[in-house]
């Protein structure tokens, strides 16, 4: 099947149907996390505190595996375009070992360093408890997580993207019926509160990796792999390597943020942070249309970059900004208007967890087209052949702008936690401007007489392929 020409026809029915499939599976993959929340916030507010302290942490493991699924998706991607099996079934392997090992190694360190780790962001003796034996169960586990998601990608490379998704499918469907029965006990299983929902997701995770191992050995997908063939490979394993760092740098730099404005929040308080963990998941949960959008304008871009239609690249960046921006928009006024139900559904009968986490909504709801922005304009960057400028716009918008703003507000105020809320709308609204500009400059399309770096070519044809959008 041949791939769709994206430089051609309307530009917003290109958009909306390359960018669906991938919001779906995002959605999809939130639900894992919403799950949780949902069945945790049942338990109370120091449930639910400590599993707003457990997700920066958990993020930023999974951000340090993810450069190297990034890295064998593009090899594996420009062997299986060459049609070489050998070389595609080499970088599998030597892929795999390197996660295996990545994913034995930060667990064991993780696990030692746990109680470390959360006692400098609370002195609540049962939040404490909770979060670091919930910790502990999730890095048990955690080599699962970083199987399934080389597994992922590997079989995007090669344009397999209907295996994983059934997988993933199998994996949170197993979850939704697992969590309740082990956080909130049934029948015979006894109720295991925040250590229940850890237990679920590994347990799910794992049947995902062991459903994952069958494909790849089997050969019932897009990959055979004949393990007993595995040996080292310094100089290929190198080359993973190289490729990776860059893409795990940018997103343990975003991981990193989180835990640090984590830190600033959890000083208020259980409640507070109970309140600020579930409001960043129904923000999580909001912006995946964004991410969407942000993906297909990068495929679109790239495609009309490569083939010289400057003026069609900026058509589906202008097309896609007004899109975006309308439709978060007027999400956010909803979520304005129903704070307090959205928050109720997850933490119900906790008042004052409700009350705050639908403050902290109604600060930030009315800036969300303003993200957005921000991603779509990434989005376009990257498309256009200037992943680096997307790269110091995330990275600036997070250090420079977020950070400060919610330490000056928070702390040198009266607006105390406030502050942090407040400093999610400086950073929407600046980041947003910044990227406008930089839109609006036209340097981003630096590279359009020439050709698109391997690795940014590969990331747009991963996109195309997973969307599904084919002849």
């Amino acid at each position: 099947m041949g791939r769709k020409d994206l430089t051609q026809g309307p530009v917003a029915k290109s958009l909306i149907n390359l960018s669906l499939p991938i919001v779906m599976a995002n959605f999809l993959q939130t639900a894992y996390q919403l799950t949780d929340t949902f069945w945790v916030g049942r338990m109370g507010a120091d449930a639910v505190a400590a599993l707003s302290l457990s997700f920066p942490i958990i993020f930023l493991l999974i951000s340090l595996g993810a450069g190297f699924a990034v890295s064998g998706t593009i090899l594996v991607s420009q062997y299986a375009g060459q049609k070489n099996d050998a070389m595609v079934e080499k970088i599998c392997l030597q892929t795999l070992f390197i996660i295996l090992a990545t994913s034995l190694t930060l667990a064991a360190a993780a696990y030692w360093a746990a109680p470390y780790l959360v006692g400098a962001m609370t002195d609540n003796q049962t939040v404490f408890d909770m979060t670091v034996s919930y910790l502990r169960i999730s890095f048990v586990g955690l080599v699962f997580s970083y199987f399934y998601m080389m597994f992922q990608s590997l079989y995007r490379g090669v344009g397999d993207v209907k295996t994983p998704f059934v997988i993933v499918l199998v994996a949170v469907g197993l979850n939704f019926v697992i969590d309740p029965a082990l956080v909130m006990g049934f029948g015979p299983i006894p109720a295991l509160g925040v250590d229940g929902a850890a237990y679920a997701t590994i347990g799910t995770q794992g049947i995902a990796a062991l459903l994952a191992l069958y494909f790849l050995s089997s050969g019932r997908g897009a990959i055979r792999l004949n393990f007993r063939s595995f040996r080292f490979d310094w100089k290929e394993s190198k080359r993973i390597i190289s490729l990776g760092i860059p893409a795990s740098a940018e997103q343990s730099a975003r991981a990193l943020g989180m835990i640090v404005m984590t830190f600033l929040v959890a000083g208020f308080g259980k409640g507070v942070l109970a309140a600020y963990g579930v409001g960043v998941r129904v923000l999580s949960f909001v912006i995946m249309p964004s991410l969407g959008f942000s993906m297909a304008t990068s495929a679109l871009v790239g495609q009309n970059v490569g083939a010289g239609k400057t003026k069609r690249a900026q058509e589906v960046v202008h097309t896609a900004l007004w899109i975006i921006f309308g439709f978060l928009t007027l999400a956010g006024a909803l979520f304005y208007a129903y704070a307090d139900q959205t928050l109720a559904i997850f933490v119900p009968g906790e008042t004052e967890v409700i009350k705050e986490g639908a403050h902290f909504i109604r600060i930030i709801a009315l800036t969300f087209g303003f993200i957005g922005i921000q991603q779509v304009s990434s989005g376009a960057m990257r498309g256009g052949g200037s992943p680096t400028i997307s790269m110091l716009v995330a990275i600036v918008s997070l250090w420079v702008v977020r950070f400060p703003v919610a330490y000056i507000l928070s702390s040198h105020t009266e607006l105390e936690q406030a502050g942090v809320y407040w400093s999610f709308v400086a950073n929407n609204l600046l980041g947003a401007g910044m990227a406008l500009w930089i839109i609006k400059g036209g340097g981003w399309l630096k590279n359009v007489t020439g050709e698109l770096s391997s690795a940014e070519r590969m990331v747009i044809e991963e996109t195309i392929t997973e969307s599904g959008i084919n002849d």
